[in-house]
């Protein structure tokens, strides 16, 4: 086992490998809540969401520890999940035509693997709207807890206002912001785990969360028809590219991250790069097939790293521990069902979440503008797309006006291009 992953060599021992798959483990397993929670708000049935979420974070992860041999977690991404369910709700399209469009992302996704059209894509869109995009779909996400908590309601003449605290459910959602809160501050590992857990108990306490049950033999899995005639039906052009766009950066950008904090990269590259991807690619095309939204690789693996992970073998375990994790399934049902307590991890994931906002050049209104626009509008008008089509199409457009056209990939023109045409005449009905 540690001659496989090449233990002595990266520095480590089992004991470390098990310690640090733990630790990765507690500081994502949100995600088992948090996914079935959300895509129920879009119809998708609990049970199916809750063993895709699963399924899909071990197959991801267990290629990643046996052929990437990186300790990093694979599972879905959070701020897809939302998307997912704007979608279906603003554009009248049903859930299974949203799943094709995951799976076309996905099928897309593994055929780029073996190209080097991903890595032309990445080097082609600047620093700036890569940064607004992951802090546009932060702000998203945070939105999106904010409505769960009860403290965003719908107001017909601002559109939105700030909640009743006198509501059960809203002071039980304070409650466990300001718990996680504490714990993140304090650097408890498991922080997001932890706060739902006594959010959840202290709901238990107060009558706001009923547990028929904790432990039962898990879900079977469903594989259903996708649809993906109801892709070209309704456009969901841009929302395949808005899934595929988002998995790529966060994905790659997450990877390098990590193994750059374990001393794994080389040179400044990135060894068995290939295989690495084609964890997330494969989990995403599984997950659609099963009911649950794209991959990607979790930044919550540096946890792990922190701790002395240095190869497969802690992915290895964590995958174990997703397994072990169906059996919970009443559980955690009965969590997912009270959204004070998923709230808070979305908010406080959401804030992780705009910290490249401090590396764009505001100074520089061509920089800047179109972050901005990125980052307002996705929140705004609850599309990751729309705000991708717009940084899209004002970027370029402002380099070119200022003299500075020359300083944008042509790659970034075509897209604009095409964005152009698709939000006039092709527009996602």
């Amino acid at each position: 086992m540690e001659n496989f992953f090449k233990m002595k060599e990266l520095g480590t021992n089992v004991r470390t490998e098990i310690l640090a798959g733990m630790t990765t483990f507690l500081t994502m397993s949100y995600i088992i809540v948090v996914n079935p929670a959300i895509l129920s708000a879009a119809g998708v049935p609990f049970d199916q969401v809750f063993i895709a979420t699963i399924v899909s974070a071990v197959v991801g992860t267990l290629i990643m520890a046996l052929f990437g041999n990186y300790p990093i977690a694979i599972a879905p991404g959070m701020g897809m999940n939302a998307y997912f369910v704007s979608v279906v709700a603003t554009q009248g399209v049903s859930y299974q035509a949203v799943f094709g469009a995951v799976f076309v992302s996905g099928i897309i996704f593994l055929l780029l693997t073996f190209t080097k059209f991903r890595q032309i894509l990445i080097e082609s869109i600047p620093d700036s709207l890569k940064y607004g995009i992951t802090a546009g779909i932060g702000l998203f996400i945070a939105f999106l807890g904010l409505k769960m908590a009860g403290l965003v309601v719908p107001n017909e003449e601002t559109l939105v206002s700030f909640g009743d605290l006198s509501i059960p459910e809203t002071q039980l959602a304070v409650f466990g912001i300001v718990i996680t809160l504490i714990l993140v501050a304090r650097n408890v590992k498991g922080a997001l785990f932890i706060g739902m857990a006594i959010t959840a108990i202290t709901g238990y306490i107060f009558n706001l969360l009923t547990i028929d049950g904790f432990i039962s033999a898990p879900p079977a899995p469903i594989f259903f028809d996708l649809d993906i005639g109801g892709v070209v039906q309704h456009g969901l052009y841009g929302v395949i590219f808005a899934f595929l766009l988002v998995t790529i950066f966060d994905t790659t950008g997450t990877m390098i991250g990590v193994a750059e904090q374990a001393g794994l990269m080389k040179n400044g590259k990135f060894p068995r790069a290939r295989a690495a991807l084609t964890a997330d690619a494969i989990a995403t095309t599984v997950g659609s097939t099963l009911g649950s939204t794209p991959s990607s690789a979790y930044v919550e693996s540096s946890s792990g790293v922190a701790v002395g992970g240095r190869t497969g073998f802690t992915t290895l375990v964590v995958a174990l521990l997703f397994l072990v994790s169906l059996l919970f399934s009443p559980l955690v049902a009965a969590i997912s069902s009270l959204s004070a307590v998923t709230a808070p991890a979305l908010i406080i994931v959401g804030s992780y979440m705009l910290f490249g906002l401090s590396k764009i050049k505001w100074n520089e209104f061509n920089e800047a503008f179109p972050t901005f626009i990125v980052v307002l509008m996705m929140p705004l008008t609850s599309s990751i797309a729309t705000g991708i089509a717009v940084g899209f199409i004002t970027y370029p457009l402002l380099k070119l006006v200022t003299g500075k056209g020359k300083e944008v990939h042509p790659m970034l023109y075509i897209f604009g291009v095409i964005f152009i045409i698709q939000m006039i005449f092709f527009p996602a009905h």
